[in-house]
């Protein structure tokens, strides 16, 4: 089995922290923020990874979405990551480990 990173991009709707936040009522206002960036083990096609990460991990609600921007296998993700020593330790200190054994935090 071949191990995959999904990344995901991160939007909150600012008019949901004061108002409703809907775009029926003109109070919608959706900015992006950052991501997350999953190790999914224990799947043998990306396909499923990124779906396994969408129904396992992903938030949506009327304040703040997530959704998939990129998946790799681990290794092209590992060769794309930055040479800084120190902002490539950080991202993978950052990396959410996930299988479709477990349920993500």
């Amino acid at each position: 089995m071949t191990n995959f990173v999904i990344t995901t991009q991160f939007l909150e709707n600012y008019g949901a922290h004061c108002e409703d936040g809907k775009f029926k009522s003109g109070n919608a206002y959706w900015k992006m923020k950052g991501g997350t960036d999953y190790l999914v083990s224990g799947l043998d096609r990306i396909q499923d990874a990124v779906a396994f990460v969408a129904a396992q991990c992903m938030a949506n609600e009327i304040g703040y979405k997530e959704f998939p921007v990129e998946w790799k296998t681990e290794s092209e993700w590992l060769d794309d990551l930055p040479s800084d020593e120190d902002y490539r330790e950080h991202i993978l200190d950052q990396l959410q480990r996930v299988n479709p054994q477990e349920v993500c935090k």
